[in-house]
């Protein structure tokens, strides 16, 4: 019997779909939200974060609908609300009232919406190299988004994600690329940010009125080197929530939590425990 792939979790009704989720540790909920690059995946995004948080925390970390290894509907067109509605079917389903977001990228986005949607079921929020607000579409996300599969170019993908390149391990690439060529995968991403893509960074930005409003505790968290989501974003999100605060990584590029994983985790447990 083949061994089961360890992206592949739970799988639970969420609307009109299953969704592929990681359920661990104990605690009050924490509800971790992945990027938007190919052949991502909750595990692949948050797996190295798993182990230092769950005797805190209860994990809850979906594979977006259009990612991973959730349930793909033949004709379904993703959109920001589809992934808020998706996020709280979730919620419901696991009968969790109320938690903590960690988004990454893409997910830091999808987590400004759901406190701007959905208040009462965010209690704080973590924002990592965050999307939210418009930018002129840098380009190492062009490249993310651009992606046609090959090796070569996922380890070039992975070297733009990240300062150190030796966090863009073999396995790392072997795996991402695998995920990429999964059948189906490649076509729901390619529809997913067709050109012209500064379009897909506008429909990630959030009306900046709405995120004005939100009134949850924020933790900012940027990479200084970041060559996907500029710096800049993260000090008008600073600007823009009343209750932010911000923690930028030196000699880090856009993956926080793979390159400074232990020091991330170290930074949001006392941030949520507070």
């Amino acid at each position: 019997m083949a061994e089961q792939r360890p992206e592949i979790a739970n799988n639970i009704q969420t609307g009109s779909f299953k969704t592929n989720y990681h359920d661990l540790g104990q605690g009050f909920p924490v509800t971790l939200l992945h990027g938007s690059g190919p052949g991502v995946t909750a595990w692949a995004n948050w797996g190295k974060l798993f182990p230092l948080l769950k005797d805190d925390f209860r994990i809850i970390a979906p594979d977006l609908s259009g990612f991973g290894f959730t349930e793909r509907l033949p004709g379904r067109v993703e959109t920001m609300n589809g992934w808020v509605e998706q996020t709280i079917d979730l919620l419901d389903a696991l009968k969790i009232e109320k938690t903590n977001l960690v988004g990454n990228s893409f997910g830091g986005a999808l987590a400004l919406s759901l406190a701007i949607k959905y208040p009462q079921r965010v209690n704080k929020l973590v924002l990592m190299g965050a999307m939210g607000v418009s930018f002129p579409i840098t380009y190492g996300l062009d490249q993310v988004w651009g992606y046609e599969p090959s090796v070569e170019h996922m380890e070039e993908l992975l070297e733009i994600f990240t300062y150190n390149h030796s966090f863009a391990t073999k396995e790392l690439i072997k795996t991402r690329y695998e995920s990429s060529i999964q059948p189906g995968f490649q076509e729901s991403f390619h529809a997913l940010f067709p050109e012209p893509r500064q379009k897909g960074v506008e429909a990630m930005a959030g009306n900046q009125q709405f995120i004005r409003n939100i009134p949850h505790q924020t933790l900012i968290v940027h990479g200084r080197e970041d060559r996907v989501i500029p710096l800049d974003n993260s000090y008008k999100l600073l600007q823009l929530i009343d209750n932010a605060q911000l923690h930028v990584f030196g000699k880090c590029g856009h993956w926080t939590q793979i390159e400074r994983t232990k020091e991330f985790a170290d930074l949001i447990r006392p941030f949520f425990k507070a």
